[in-house]
């Protein structure tokens, strides 16, 4: 999608917008008080003129927006989590990839800019939520708002320093790389292994999508301990509980929340730098 400055920046506001009506709404249906938002911000007139198909795209969501329910609580809520995913989906094919990959399991999933000389430095960036998206493209991250961040501050992460992440990562091959992402669309007590699915070739063509972004010269590591010998590890083969890693995320129980897995992946290009994580936890 071809996107004017005005244009992006109204859509980015209008995503904010429904992301924090959407927790209010979540809030709401849960029997808790919550503050919800009030109009939505109002681009400017160029951003919704014309035929392209951000314009386009605005004029559609503003118009869902007009017709969401704001009772009962439950209605409220699906209504708005149905129209942000589908703005964000209709934003790129990336952002649609992403969702049909990643939206379900626990995960973590963000890009930004490429900063440093030691790529280390852009991943913590992103780990403590210091940068945005150079395209605008989506992030999925449901520990943004999350008050545990309050006691550790890059929640669910604990990483360490820059220094010390070659302790932790191993460099992947492409091919490789694309089955740890694919294997994310699993769950950590799932019993439908990405193996044993008839849509497997279609999750490994969105996590091929997803790494396409990064040019055909990025570079792939991974938390994964067999990777250390194996840098062309089929995890799709493996299944995400077949798999052992280091150690980003913290150990503290916070909000009822045991984090005891996990699987990760970082991408890196000179312009960009990719997180994609997986938790277990109960």
């Amino acid at each position: 999608m071809s996107t004017s400055d005005d244009q992006r920046a109204a859509l980015d506001l209008l995503d904010a917008h429904l992301e924090d009506l959407w927790r209010a709404a979540v809030e709401l249906g849960r029997g808790n008080r919550a503050v919800v938002p009030g109009a939505p911000p109002q681009p400017v007139a160029a951003a919704v003129a014309g035929e392209g198909a951000a314009a386009e795209l605005l004029r559609w969501a503003y118009g869902e927006l007009a017709r969401v329910p704001r009772s009962p609580a439950h209605a409220f809520a699906l209504s708005v989590g149905t129209t942000l995913r589908e703005l964000r989906r209709r934003r790129s094919p990336w952002n649609a990839a992403a969702l049909r990959l990643l939206d379900d399991p626990y995960v973590f999933l963000a890009t930004g800019p490429r900063r440093h000389g030691d790529w280390a430095e852009d991943v913590l960036a992103l780990m403590h939520r210091e940068v945005e998206d150079p395209r605008g493209w989506l992030r999925i991250d449901g520990d943004r708002a999350n008050g545990a961040r309050a006691v550790v501050p890059a929640y669910p992460f604990a990483p360490p320093p820059a220094a010390g992440f070659r302790d932790r990562l191993h460099e992947l091959e492409r091919g490789a790389a694309v089955t740890a992402l694919a294997v994310m669309a699993e769950e950590w007590r799932d019993d439908r292994p990405v193996r044993d699915r008839p849509e497997r070739d279609a999750l490994l063509a969105d996590a091929r999508v997803l790494l396409d972004r990064y040019g055909p010269d990025a570079r792939f590591w991974t938390n994964a301990l067999d990777a250390a010998a194996d840098p062309g590890r089929d995890f799709v083969r493996a299944g995400l509980q077949g798999t052992r890693a280091h150690r980003f995320t913290t150990g503290e129980y916070l909000n009822g929340i045991d984090l005891f897995e996990e699987l990760g992946l970082v991408s890196v290009s000179d312009d960009e730098v990719g997180v994609f994580w997986s938790f277990g936890a109960y």
